[in-house]
């Protein structure tokens, strides 16, 4: 029986024209890392499972890809980057100048319930920013990420970016009482309620242990939708309302401001950010958030080390193609080959083969048919590899040093000399 031929369900093959594509979007995500200052990085796709397990309730400790090796050690697929790289900024300790501004474009992968846009694997452009305490560091992010937008056409009437601050979400949970130690638990929690029924959410609260009023207390807080009005029910010196009026400043400065929007039910679901979260939506609203991130100060200390103020953002790849895709963004791009090189007969192979490769010495891209074929099917190959020549060796001009060029494009021919050529 032919076995069946698809991949792992939620993974993808990547056929040429699939990898251009890819190619294309990384180039961009690399080009801005560039402009940026940021250096790139990479760390094993293999991963010990403890690196993802530091904290309760999150998501992403049940959607791991784990398992057993052959010396039973437990590892897993990484999920996401951010331990990897809090592990690699320990293990170099104070030996790393400040601050320190990487990037990765890493394969990721979890074991989630998949939507459009959403896969078990996926490649994530990582930004982060080791050693910058105050807003700085968020708006120079903001600003990479606006950059990218802008490169490939999207503009602040197509995506927005969602802002807030956990440190507003913290000050009001006080008021219920709510441990300290239970807060990103919550924050995890309150993630959940713009993807699940609210009476899903209340069971998960009271599961914990938790008093389900707390999502209406929640629900309340998030009525507040303009940063004077937060400030007016926290304080305008409150920890969180000053860092965000700094950081909407600052992309005041950079000139990105009109794609922001203050929006306190913004979390994130990870546990371990401290401060300031974003997130880039679609404002056609058709598809899940773009990317996201936000400020993780204690993380480090979570590996048994000393923290280091951090922030970062991850951007994957699948949902940006899908909403180029829908407005027609995605570029046309071809696996053209400058030459293809074609011998009349046999005797004609060995020349054929000097001939591509001098073409190739000069920089060409070179199609070498490698087989007995007729001069029709070498014009239909041609063709099909949008080649801009046809090198044609035939007997009698070969005879006189010479090849038959023909300029696809064009119609045109001439024979050429090898130094001509």
């Amino acid at each position: 029986m032919m076995m069946d031929l698809a991949p792992p369900r939620g993974t993808r093959d990547f056929f040429p024209e699939d990898l251009r594509l890819r190619h294309w979007l990384f180039g961009h995500f690399r080009e801005v890392s560039r402009l940026y200052g940021f250096e790139e990085y990479d760390a094993p796709v293999v991963e010990s499972a403890e690196l993802y397990t530091r904290k309760a309730g999150e998501e992403i400790v049940q959607q791991l890809y784990d398992f057993r090796d052959k010396g039973d050690r437990h590892l897993a697929l990484r999920p996401e980057m951010t331990p990897s790289l809090a592990r690699m900024v320990l293990q170099r300790g104070k030996s790393l100048p400040l601050p320190l501004k990487w990037f990765s474009i890493p394969q990721c992968w979890r074991y989630e319930r998949m939507t459009r846009g959403r896969r078990r694997e996926h490649y994530q452009w990582n930004l982060d920013v080791f050693g910058v305490a105050g807003p700085e560091a968020e708006a120079e992010l903001l600003a990479a990420l606006t950059t990218f937008f802008t490169r490939v056409d999207l503009g602040p009437a197509e995506v927005g970016i969602k802002i807030s601050n956990r440190k507003i979400l913290q000050s009001a949970l006080k008021k219920l009482a709510i441990p300290t130690e239970r807060f990103a638990e919550v924050c995890v929690l309150v993630d959940k309620l713009e993807k699940l029924p609210p009476e899903a959410v209340r069971a998960e609260v009271q599961a914990i242990g938790l008093d389900p009023a707390l999502m209406d207390f929640v629900a309340e807080l998030f009525s507040v939708g303009e940063l004077d009005a937060m400030a007016g029910f926290l304080g305008e010196d409150h920890p969180g309302v000053a860092e965000l009026r700094r950081l909407f400043a600052l992309a005041g400065d950079y000139g990105y401001a009109d794609w922001l929007r203050f929006d306190p039910s913004l979390v994130r679901g990870l546990a371990y950010y401290t401060g300031i979260v974003f997130e880039a939506f679609d404002r056609g609203a058709s598809l899940r958030a773009i990317c996201g991130g936000g400020r993780y100060d204690r993380l480090l200390s979570t590996f048994g080390g000393e923290d280091l103020p951090a922030c970062g953002l991850g951007f994957g790849d699948a949902v940006i193609v899908e909403l180029l895709k829908d407005k027609n963004l995605l570029p046309a791009l071809s696996g053209a080959v400058d030459d293809v090189v074609f011998c009349f007969n046999a005797s004609l192979r060995a020349p054929a083969i000097q001939i591509a490769h001098h073409l190739r010495q000069q920089g060409r891209s070179v199609d070498l048919i490698l087989e007995d074929r007729k001069i029709k099917w070498a014009f239909k190959h041609a063709d099909s590899r949008q080649a801009s020549r046809l090198v044609l060796l035939a007997p009698d001009e070969w005879a006189a040093g010479k090849v038959r060029v023909k300029e696809l494009k064009t119609g045109a021919e001439q024979d050429l000399s090898v130094e001509q050529l």
